[in-house]
């Protein structure tokens, strides 16, 4: 595994190889290093607190204590989660002097009950309206990959993702609306999982979409994601194992989902489906036609533009000139949507999920490139808006069609050590995240047996 793992982070823990203290502090001087990414990662670092919470985890273990698996382990939050006492920016300008939050996010709250040590909130695209990462306003940080061209880390937990591949935090916590943990997830090499919606509670969390917003961890492996999944869930059930691939049926949707792929993505998928097949697993190309009806579906804004509109009216009122243009833009075609159009978006999805799940049906998964190009590089899309919404449009394409699907999906790397991150992702239903999770094991172990 390139990044270290919880289970090998708190194996350090137990052997008494490393402190939480050691290990806060290195993340720490990771995160403040002048030469490195942390300026643009961080939108506000915790040393303080930091060095409290792990303080701490070390006493409770030394007296033979682990609250989780997490235990003294650093994780970073992403810039929309409520701390109490401090103003959420949402990786804006926009909201600096407004209110501070009374009361901090549940997620935040049981990643502290956890030991979690956290060590910073993550930059991200503004208000989380982008798959790109870009943020005029704190710097983009350049996916770790090719850093000397500068290329995007996808969004919107774009300073998430480079927080665990630059030693910052052991995992991070990020948001998906349309494929916000996923993007970031596959252009930088991690493991990012969107757990069915309702999954983890969104109390405290600054909303893009309530119809949509799911949270989720981006890490090195399947089963950090699971472990992390549990604790923000609440689900006291054992970590699933992995699944066996002799027999999976897994459905490749070829409507949509396999249109425009660049070669890196092309070739590494095509790998993959291939070690698939000669693992057992039964691998089928079907038709989904409900996909290519989205975009008509969504062509007024969809519940993005209309839910964060209704959200931001007030803000933009008084601060709308601190917005990234790109974002504003966005966020104002909800304004001309009437309530007939969101009732009658209500109920084309639903008749769209119905359509999907009877499509799938059969089929313990769906398979299918998380997004169909590498990460392209920053400066073409800061200077052209034609570029930026192109590519914006290329990485949400596929994930936002399990967020509209009100189902769950990971997103795992399948490309050859070297070269380009490409993420596969294997995605299913509403409420078969166990299930997903347990595939997404049994293929991340075949994948790593080169």
């Amino acid at each position: 595994m390139k990044y270290p793992t919880l289970e090998q982070g708190v194996e350090q823990l137990r052997q008494g190889q490393a402190s939480a203290a050691s290990l806060a502090e290195a993340a720490l001087a990771r995160a403040a290093d002048p030469a490195g990414e942390g300026a643009r990662v961080f939108t506000r670092r915790y040393p303080e607190q930091a060095r409290a919470a792990a303080q701490a985890a070390d006493t409770l273990r030394a007296a033979g204590l682990a609250r989780s698996a997490i235990d003294g382990l650093p994780i970073s939050i992403k810039d929309l989660f409520d701390v109490a006492g401090e103003t959420t920016t949402g990786g804006s300008v926009a909201c600096v002097g407004e209110p501070a939050a009374i009361a901090t996010a549940r997620v935040v709250q049981r990643l502290r009950a956890a030991g979690a040590v956290i060590v910073g909130r993550t930059n991200m695209t503004e208000f989380a309206y982008s798959g790109l990462g870009i943020n005029p306003h704190y710097g983009t940080p350049r996916n770790p990959w090719d850093r000397a061209t500068g290329r995007i880390p996808g969004g919107s937990s774009s300073g998430a993702a480079v927080s665990v591949t630059d030693g910052m935090a052991y995992a991070a916590i990020g948001s998906d609306t349309g494929g916000s943990v996923r993007i970031p997830a596959a252009l930088c090499g991690l493991t990012g999982f969107k757990p069915s919606a309702h999954r983890v509670s969104l109390e405290g969390v600054q909303p893009l979409s309530r119809n949509l917003d799911s949270i989720g961890p981006l890490a090195p492996s399947v089963r950090c994601c699971a472990t992390l999944d549990a604790i923000l869930s609440g689900d006291a059930a054992a970590i699933p194992q992995p699944a066996a691939l002799r027999g999976l049926r897994l459905a490749v949707p070829t409507t949509l989902a396999l249109d425009g792929l660049d070669e890196a993505v092309s070739s590494a998928f095509s790998r993959a489906l291939r070690r698939l097949s000669a693992a057992g697993a039964r691998v089928e190309e079907i038709a989904v036609p409900a996909f290519g009806q989205l975009a008509a579906i969504n062509a007024k804004g969809g519940f993005t533009a209309a839910e964060a509109y209704a959200w931001h009216r007030d803000l933009m009122s008084r601060a709308g000139d601190r917005y990234d243009p790109r974002v504003i833009s966005r966020i104002r075609r909800g304004r001309d949507m009437t309530a007939a159009d969101y009732i009658e978006l209500l109920a084309a999805r639903q008749a769209w999920i119905a359509a999907v799940q009877a499509d799938i049906a059969g089929h313990d998964a769906l398979v299918l490139p998380t997004v169909p190009i590498v990460a392209p590089a920053i400066a073409p899309l800061q200077a052209s808006d034609d570029a930026y919404y192109a590519a914006n449009g290329a990485m949400l394409r596929n994930p936002t069609l399990i967020n509209f699907l009100d189902g769950c999906a990971l997103s795992l790397p399948c490309h050859e050590e070297g070269t380009a991150p490409v993420g596969l992702m294997i995605a299913g239903a509403r409420d078969t995240d166990r299930r997903i999770l347990s595939i997404g094991m049994a293929v991340e172990e075949m994948l790593a047996a080169d």
